[in-house]
């Protein structure tokens, strides 16, 4: 899968890293978690989830978490996975440009 191929590459060119992602179920966060706990850990790497809170705040709990994601995780690249309409990555993917944080952008 793609996701696997691009954070093995990310760590064989920067050793470990903390992985953060939104915590979904399904799509690239469900494999960036699948790839945490079948390589990302053995390899020194820690991960960081930040799950929506949907029955809390509905719909609007997406992009509160993106904008949580990207204001205070500290984190340095996106690897942004587009797969479909992807609003939510889209989404990740503008607040992170406007924080001036580097974005690879990946298509399906």
């Amino acid at each position: 899968m793609r996701v696997f191929r691009e954070l093995t590459q990310l760590y064989l060119h920067h050793g470990p890293f903390t992985l953060i992602h939104g915590a979904c179920a399904t799509g690239a966060d469900a494999a960036a978690h699948h790839w945490y706990e079948t390589a990302g850990m053995d390899l020194g790497c820690t991960e960081v989830r930040y799950p929506a809170a949907w029955e809390a705040y509905g719909k609007r709990a997406g992009p509160m978490r993106n904008k949580q994601m990207i204001n205070k995780a500290g984190a340095d690249l996106v690897l942004a996975f587009l797969y479909g309409t992807s609003n939510g990555t889209r989404h990740t993917v503008s607040l992170a440009a406007q924080a001036g944080i580097e974005v690879r952008r990946i298509e399906a």
